[in-house]
């Protein structure tokens, strides 16, 4: 998965198929982001560059309670491939 703008573009369409609202505000993060879960609200650090919120989304993604099923086939697709980056970084974090 490459740190381009389209790359966080369909990322953020994951949020947007789940129907949650992401808002980029300042804040005092200690992780670079805030979920508000009952509002259905991701707030990320609008300081973070490309790639740090890229990196991010796909930490708290699969955290989000969604029904894959229910979206697109590319959204699933870049979901899909969110949780196999996820599980990628945590296998490493573990050694």
């Amino acid at each position: 998965m490459k740190f381009t703008q389209s790359t966080l573009d369909k990322i953020e369409a994951i949020l947007d198929e789940a129907e949650y609202v992401l808002r980029y505000e300042r804040g005092n993060f200690q992780s670079g982001y805030c979920i508000l879960e009952q509002k259905k609200v991701v707030v990320l650090n609008k300081f973070l560059q490309l790639e740090g919120r890229i990196s991010t989304l796909i930490d708290l993604i699969p955290q989000l309670n969604v029904d894959p099923e229910s979206f697109s086939s590319e959204v699933r697709r870049t979901y899909n491939d969110v949780l196999e980056r996820h599980a990628l970084v945590q296998a490493e974090n573990q050694k």
